[in-house]
């Protein structure tokens, strides 16, 4: 193997380190650890954020806004608060609450991954104080 070649091998390989680093840091902590879901409602439920990193790609929760106002691909790195978009004035109704949202896409998971461990209580989001 030529120097050049050996060169051109060890940069590629740091190179690629860096890409490994960088994707592992999004899902090692990222985000608050934990985060509350409260639509004023009665009970507001407690997100583990970094436990569903653990176990899930960020995509599985985080999502872009297209120019079209629908939902577009996740994009790493431009993340909002959810609620940002997901408000009051938010066009789809069924997607405008936490409580609607949570009880959607929260629920259908947990009941996907029961098997696996996955709570499926209310108690386990909704938290006595």
């Amino acid at each position: 193997m030529s120097k050049k070649s050996l060169i051109l091998l060890v940069v590629a390989a740091f190179v690629m380190s860096l890409g490994v680093g960088v994707s592992m840091s999004f899902a090692d902590g990222s985000g608050p650890e934990t985060i509350t879901l409260n639509d004023a409602g009665k009970k507001p439920a407690q997100f583990p954020h970094w436990k569903h990193q653990e176990k899930n790609e960020c995509a599985t929760c985080h999502h872009s806004q297209g120019a079209d106002g629908k939902q577009g691909p996740y994009v790493a790195g431009e993340e909002k608060v959810c609620d940002e978009c997901h408000n009051a004035e938010f066009a789809n109704e069924k997607l405008s609450k936490w409580k609607d949202i949570g009880h959607g896409l929260c629920k259908a998971c947990h009941t996907e991954k029961k098997a696996d461990g996955a709570p499926t209580k209310c108690t386990a989001c909704h938290v006595k104080e």
